[in-house]
């Protein structure tokens, strides 16, 4: 029996699908356009019955990736739709498979509309774990090869991923007939553009007004803090990161993290580079440009914290850098500290670290959340 329905499951769904084809297009009048004040990838409308959210491909920004039609469950289908992908909301029983999403969720009171998740040790958020304990969210495996039978088994009414450039589609995910969110809210290049996407997160788990009361929330601390740093007598140098192998990946200026350093009013060593994404730089490159840099702030993954001792004896160069002569190296050990859960939607965090870290004599209330100065040994 259980064969029976993993079998017939794909069939419903695609026949459920079938009805969103309209044949109208995906631009129709009569909508309200949700405005949309920092992204430049999702455009929403709301129209009686549904809201059509059309997200731009940030790879070939004069094509569409993908269009939703997102129709209430309490609201009978309408006869004619726009082309795209028909998605009932709120959803109740997702599948999600990144801990940047599982944590939004979460903060837009909708948790328990997660059904399943993929890369579980990723997922530190403890309602994920210990749901996946309890057997109230499935374990669907790797997101790079999921569980597809568990997926079947878990009939998910969406799954939310992110989606990469060139991917030739999702394989077997995508015969499901399940309805594919693709979360490209981390290509934005800027951090309030991609906080702005938690807007469409909250239409499809029923959660807007909450989604938007916490937006303007991170929004007008982000600007708040922006203004202080602007008004700082402080201006120290900036060097990020580090190498990877044999090379240093540089975030342009155009970046999410570029232009927040921008927004902290630190002197970045690589604000000459107008590129969106990262450039891949020699050692001898980078200490030539920011060797003498005055602030070095690292991001690393370790059972213990990075010391400098650490530091000199994963690469010997780094100790030639002023940084690390002059101990103003910032470190977060990501292995313990939700520096990539909780940034990407709340980046108003992050740019009070950099501020504090930037200009020393703005100390604010609750200190450093992610950064802190490395130990000697």
């Amino acid at each position: 029996m259980k064969y029976f329905v993993a079998l017939l499951f794909p069939v419903l769904l695609l026949m459920a699908s079938c009805r969103r084809a309209g044949g109208v297009s995906a631009s129709m009048p009569g909508g309200d356009t949700l405005a949309m004040h920092y992204a430049e990838n999702l455009t929403m409308v709301v129209y009686p019955d549904y809201t059509l959210a059309t997200l731009r491909n940030p790879w070939d920004t004069l094509k569409t990736l993908h269009t939703y039609i997102l129709v209430p469950k309490d609201k009978k289908l309408p006869r004619t739709l726009p082309k795209g992908t028909l998605v009932r909301i709120p959803l109740a029983n997702s599948l999600v498979y990144s801990a940047v999403h599982a944590g939004l969720i979460e903060e837009l009171d909708a948790e328990k509309q997660i059904g399943g998740v993929c890369d579980l040790k990723y997922m530190r958020r403890p309602f994920v774990q210990e749901g996946c304990q309890q057997g109230t969210i499935v374990d669907c495996g790797a997101s790079a090869n999921p569980d597809i039978e568990r997926i079947i088994d878990l009939h998910p009414d969406a799954i939310l991923l992110s989606p990469y450039q060139d991917n030739n589609g999702y394989g077997r995910l995508a015969k499901l007939g399940v309805p594919i969110i693709e979360c490209a809210d981390y290509m934005e290049t800027s951090a309030l553009g991609r906080a702005e996407w938690m807007r469409f997160y909250g239409l499809l788990y029923g959660a807007s007004a909450r989604a938007d009361s916490l937006f303007a929330g991170v929004e007008d601390n982000y600007k708040r803090l922006k203004s202080r740093a602007l008004v700082s007598s402080t201006s120290y140098s900036l060097l990020a990161d580090l190498k990877y192998g044999s090379v240093w990946y540089i975030s342009g200026a155009h970046t999410t993290m570029g232009r927040m350093y921008e927004d902290a009013c630190g002197r970045y060593a690589f604000a000459y580079l107008k590129q969106g994404g990262a450039v891949p730089m020699s050692f001898e490159t980078v200490y030539d440009k920011a060797g003498e840099s005055d602030i070095w702030i690292v991001k690393y993954n370790r059972p213990q914290d990075m010391t400098y001792a650490d530091l000199e004896a994963e690469y010997a160069g780094y100790a030639r850098f002023k940084a690390f002569r002059e101990r103003k190296i910032y470190g977060c050990n990501t292995a313990r500290i939700s520096y990539y859960e909780e940034t990407p939607f709340h980046p108003d965090r992050l740019l009070a670290d950099l501020i504090q870290i930037l200009h020393p004599e703005i100390q604010l209330k609750d200190g450093l959340r992610y950064f802190s100065l490395l130990e000697e040994k």
